[in-house]
């Protein structure tokens, strides 16, 4: 998976595992393999799109790679760096000429990035390869897909400062997405967890969030920009356990 699935920004790096993936010691799937006493080979990595589950990227193999014959459960999140979900989030909640620290290093605000009609389409091709060739290389193996938590608020606050109309768009961003990743499951019978619609009242603007949004304020310390915390790691842990255990 991508930073949604590594954990980006949250405490302490698995000492394992490639410095440039910001994989953390509590996102969801350490989580729900120590809460299953599960070994677990973690091949997430920020930045990653979903061709990067079937192809090498530079030195990293390609994630399906960790795949073998007694692999019984493969979960993925991954999609957004495919459609520049967080990265138009960071851009339109991020007033030019501030900057922000992610990852130790101090940012300048990114402009918007731009997004081919036909990605959604290849993520869903993706996908549909991804889980095709797990079942091909793991005969028993069970794949779920996790889609992601709801980042954006229907009401916008100090966390999000998206305009309505900016969060309109990014809404329709994270229902194509979603959509794509629920299609490519449906269709190679894989699962998925629908962790947006559990989400729905955890956004960055609710009592109890399960995410990050980009207030004026924002600290490293706060974890990744508009990526899950502490709080949505462990929701999607505990969705995944009830999941599996039917």
């Amino acid at each position: 998976g991508s930073s949604f699935a590594a954990g980006a920004g949250l405490v302490s790096l698995p000492p394992e595992s490639p410095h440039r993936c910001y994989q953390s010691t509590v996102n969801y799937a350490r989580l729900l393999a120590q809460r299953l006493a599960l070994r677990l080979d973690d091949v997430s990595c920020g930045g990653a799109t979903s061709a990067h589950l079937l192809t090498a990227w530079n030195e990293l193999p390609a994630q399906i790679d960790a795949v073998t014959s007694d692999t019984r459960l493969v979960t993925i999140t991954i999609g957004g760096n495919d459609v520049a979900y967080a990265g138009n989030l960071t851009a339109a909640s991020c007033e030019q000429g501030e900057t922000i620290n992610i990852a130790s290093m101090t940012l300048p605000c990114p402009s918007r990035f731009p997004v081919a009609e036909n990605a959604y389409a290849n993520l869903e091709r993706n996908l549909q390869a991804t889980a095709a060739q797990i079942f091909a290389r793991a005969p028993q193996a069970r794949v779920v897909f996790i889609q992601y938590v709801t980042l954006v608020p229907q009401t916008q606050c100090a966390q999000s400062r998206l305009t309505d109309a900016e969060a309109a768009e990014l809404r329709a961003v994270a229902l194509r997405l979603a959509d794509a990743t629920a299609r490519a499951a449906r269709s190679s019978g894989a699962s998925a967890l629908r962790i947006d619609k559990t989400s729905s009242a955890h956004t960055p603007c609710d009592a109890d969030p399960w995410s990050v949004g980009l207030p004026a304020d924002y600290r490293e310390s706060m974890g990744a920009p508009w990526h899950p915390n502490q709080r949505g790691m462990e929701a999607i842990a505990s969705a995944l356990e009830a999941m599996v255990a039917h």
